[in-house]
């Protein structure tokens, strides 16, 4: 039986390190590995998923900035804070999540990484019915996408209609479903188009199953190593990916929400209400939404501030407060992901 501990045998220097001291390390001073950590028994319970279908490749794995699989390389690059508890920590002191934290999370994403390191060592995208029914690898990948939550074109796995994004991106996707013990995708999916996309990845498996892959090359691509910048500069840069200024257009649903009447005014101010509930409401809206939690807490930013400008007061229970807020902000979540005005998304 696996270990699911995060624990690793190795100690390092920079663990004792407060949160500032740690943000001025370079990311190549770090040296953490794949090697003793649950990592390894990830990758071991992927490899019995991948054995169990009759497919030859392990991917290689190793550690860098970030989830990848690069390219003409069979191989997946893991991000180095899920090596470490306290670099765990860390990201989600930065990045409000850390993806790939849990078990259940890091093994969806190890599957759709699988996905695309068996299209690199088969070259599956060369074939005619591969294009037909993902598009053209070679399409350019795009920085941002918009996707249809109503689509039945293409299954769902991560977060954000990921398989939207681009053609390898679908066939990942795809792939991690098939992939999955007890998926039941034929039933999940029955009536779907996306369950000819299921079918094909499932013909094609059983076509390649016990076949030498003719790319098998264990390159590791922007390794840990050879990355200099601090920890500081990687996540000021995630950080601007993920933040944005949002508009001021809550004032209307957050009076109605809470009072502006002056017989209210000893009643809990509406920033310091929302301030109480916003890791709760912030963790439970990025759950149904797929929202970034970094976005989210940006949105709650500026209704904090608005709730003061207006001097707006919590009226009424903690609960239905906690309630209707939910709603209204996975509400204007909703609108600014899918509405006529709704903003381009990242492709992570």
């Amino acid at each position: 039986m696996t270990s699911r501990s995060p624990m690793p045998r190795q100690k390092y220097a920079w663990e004792k390190l407060s949160d500032e001291q740690l943000l001025k390390q370079r990311l190549s001073s770090l040296r953490v590995a794949v090697e003793d950590t649950w990592l390894e028994d990830c990758l071991s319970a992927l490899y019995e998923e991948l054995e169990g279908r009759g497919i030859r490749l392990r991917p290689h794995a190793w550690i860098s900035s970030e989830w990848f699989s690069p390219a003409n390389v069979p191989g997946i690059a893991i991000p180095f804070y899920l090596a470490h508890p306290r670099l765990m920590k860390i990201e989600k002191k930065m990045m409000l999540d850390v993806e790939g934290g849990t078990w259940s999370e890091c093994m969806a994403i190890l599957r759709h990484e699988a996905g695309h390191a068996v299209q690199h060592a088969y070259q599956l995208q060369r074939r005619r019915r591969w294009q037909q029914l993902f598009g053209p690898s070679s399409k350019h990948y795009p920085r941002y996408y918009r996707p249809n939550p109503a689509s039945r074109r293409y299954v769902q796995h991560l977060r954000l209609w990921y398989a939207q994004s681009h053609p390898d991106e679908d066939f990942a996707e795809t792939f991690a479903v098939w992939l999955r013990p007890r998926s039941n995708w034929r039933t999940r999916y029955a009536g779907w188009p996306a369950l000819k996309k299921l079918e094909y990845v499932d013909e094609l498996m059983e076509e390649i199953a016990g076949k030498r892959p003719p790319i098998m090359t264990r390159e590791r691509v922007d390794p840990l190593r050879e990355l200099s910048q601090t920890l500081g500069e990687h996540y000021q840069k995630k950080q601007d990916f993920y933040t944005f200024k949002p508009p001021k257009t809550y004032d209307r649903d957050l009076s109605r929400l809470f009072s502006a009447n002056p017989r209210h005014r000893r009643q809990q101010p509406a920033s310091v209400f929302i301030r109480r509930h916003r890791a709760q409401i912030r963790q439970l809206v990025a759950r149904w939404t797929g929202e970034n939690q970094l976005t989210l807490d940006a949105v709650l930013d500026d209704m904090i501030s608005r709730c003061r400008e207006l001097d707006l007061r919590a009226v009424g229970s903690d609960r239905k407060l906690v309630i209707n807020f939910t709603i209204l902000l996975t509400a204007k979540t909703m609108h600014a992901l899918f509405g006529p005005s709704r903003r381009k998304w990242i492709a992570l």
